[in-house]
């Protein structure tokens, strides 16, 4: 398939797209429809020229930035769409062609990432409805993982609740883990071998990776486990639903939001979401700040350190996502908690290295386990699979 892909990528409150060609160097059309849902929506990118461009969408929801998104097309048809889905459960081990039977399987995993899946099929039902003679494929964030072994991805719960309801450790971000594993394994002289990956943004997790299979990874049943992240708790004592409702009353909806939308970062500091902005009040002295962003990278730290126990032998760990690529500080504070790992960090080379560098961060001569900051490319991967499913489909 010679035809541009067309990736859509809808998150809770923004979207991302590109149109990206069959030659991985040729330059894309792409951007990002951002703060939905708000007074100052925007969307922004590049046109084919290069040339960049704002759009203010005041109050749009994701339909409205879709059609805004469709119109950024300059006439090019693309030859598919692939959306990037959160949840697959157990019913997708890898890209799939949608039909309404793969469409009802999503909708079953919709409680499972209430705040994607419903966003991911409004996405897919908008493009059907401009596009709908195009193959359009869904390509599952938890697809990577399902290489985890039983011991990784069960919970200590009776085996009714797995067998009959599924419940299990799934694991998110599988395109990231997974593009990013595979790049270190070309850029790296040791390969594709053991890697420990952190996928950090607004929504963070780990992965331990051998020979680009996952063997483990800090998200579980739902996207709330693991990592502190943005405004989610990450792990919690599973007694804290129970104690929550006894002691203050709280529904099952009201903890749920807590944990999901006023936790994490934005909790702990009591000011932001923002990690940029996190730093920031932290060297300024903020104590809010300081615990938000130490909790952070401890429980980062903490999480790696546990992960390595998945692999044969330890390569190296990667940084990526917007927090992974852009903050020294993150990065330097992480691997100054894992002494007993190896890594040596050149500090020139780590503050050098942001906005969209990739880069090795060891010193000079250091042979033991190595440090990468490698930008993950999901539109990249996404549109991989989505041709590779289009061109053999089963």
């Amino acid at each position: 398939m010679n035809a541009p892909v067309l990736v859509i990528n809808c998150g809770s409150s923004s979207i991302k797209y590109a149109l990206i060609d069959a030659d991985p160097q040729a330059p894309r059309l792409a951007g990002l429809a951002e703060r939905l849902g708000s007074s100052d929506a925007r969307l922004k990118g590049k046109d084919s020229a290069g040339e960049s461009f704002t759009q203010p969408l005041p109050n749009a929801d994701h339909a409205d930035a879709l059609n805004a998104i469709l119109q950024r097309l300059e006439g090019r048809v693309p030859g598919a769409v692939g959306h990037r889905i959160v949840h697959g459960g157990e019913h997708f081990t890898q890209a799939a062609l949608i039909d309404d039977s793969v469409i009802e399987a999503i909708e079953t995993t919709a409680a499972l990432a209430p705040l994607h899946n419903p966003t991911n099929l409004a996405g897919i039902a908008a493009t059907r409805k401009v596009f709908p003679d195009l193959p359009q494929v869904a390509v599952f964030d938890t697809a990577f993982h399902q290489t985890l072994p039983p011991r990784a991805y069960r919970y200590a719960l009776p085996e009714a609740l797995y067998t009959e309801h599924g419940i299990r450790r799934y694991g998110f971000h599988g395109t990231s883990h997974a593009f990013v594993s595979q790049r270190a394994g070309e850029l790296s002289s040791r390969g594709a071998g053991g890697w420990l990956t952190a996928h950090l943004g607004n929504g963070c997790s780990t992965s331990a990776v051998w020979n680009n299979q996952s063997l483990d990874t800090s998200m579980g049943l739902t996207p709330l486990e693991g990592l502190v992240m943005g405004t989610r708790s990450g792990d919690v004592d599973p007694g804290l639903h129970a104690h929550l409702h006894r002691q203050l009353g709280w529904s099952l909806d009201e903890i749920d939001n807590v944990l999901n939308k006023q936790s994490g970062l934005l909790g702990l500091s009591g000011l932001t979401n923002d990690m940029r902005e996190v730093e920031d009040q932290a060297m300024a002295g903020h104590p809010g700040a300081k615990l938000a962003l130490d909790v952070f990278c401890y429980r980062i730290a903490k999480s790696l350190a546990a992960l390595s126990c998945a692999l044969p032998k330890l390569d190296g760990v990667i940084f990526t996502g917007g927090i992974g690529e852009n903050s020294p500080i993150v990065r330097r504070e992480v691997l100054a908690l894992l002494p007993h790992f190896g890594f040596s960090l050149d500090e020139a080379a780590n503050e050098a290295t942001i906005r969209g560098k990739e880069g090795k961060l060891d010193s000079a001569g250091h042979q033991g386990p190595e440090v990468w900051v490698i930008p993950t490319d999901e539109e990249g991967r996404i549109a991989m699979e989505t041709r590779h499913c289009v061109e053999t489909p089963e």
